[in-house]
């Protein structure tokens, strides 16, 4: 289970909040793959993928909007961490997803996880305390 920490707030309100949200879409996703009573969790988990895909485009969009208000300097390297975000999520074999459901879940959750956490600590608090 991934929590939110307070070291990963930027001190954005909207952005922290958007974080936020894509910790929660993660959770949902472990407690779907610790629920021993759901046999075939292919539609949830498909689900799960296609919300967290969207939702980061949403956010991704967001954040570099705000990066090009604030003049970030780095802005197109960190659009292109987010567009190889988007692609990983984008080549997601879902036939792959349904060999072995609970397994390519915990594929996707390690990836999220790591990704969300790097990216908010490493990249993202470089715009936000650049422009503090």
């Amino acid at each position: 289970m991934i929590q939110w920490k307070e070291s990963y707030r930027l001190g954005i309100e909207e952005i922290d909040n958007q974080h936020k949200k894509l910790f929660e879409i993660a959770n949902r996703a472990y407690e779907l793959l610790k629920n021993e009573m759901l046999v075939d969790k292919y539609d949830h988990i498909v689900s799960i993928i296609e919300e967290l895909r969207d939702y980061a485009k949403y956010h991704f969009q967001y954040e570099e909007d705000y990066m090009e208000k604030i003049n970030y300097r780095k802005r197109l390297s960190h659009k292109v961490i987010h567009n190889d975000f988007v692609e990983k999520m984008n080549e997601i074999n879902l036939d792959q997803v349904d060999e072995n459901q609970d397994q390519y879940l915990m594929n996707i959750l390690d990836f999220v996880v790591q990704w969300i956490e790097q990216h908010i600590l490493g990249t993202d608090k470089l715009y936000a305390t650049e422009n503090q």
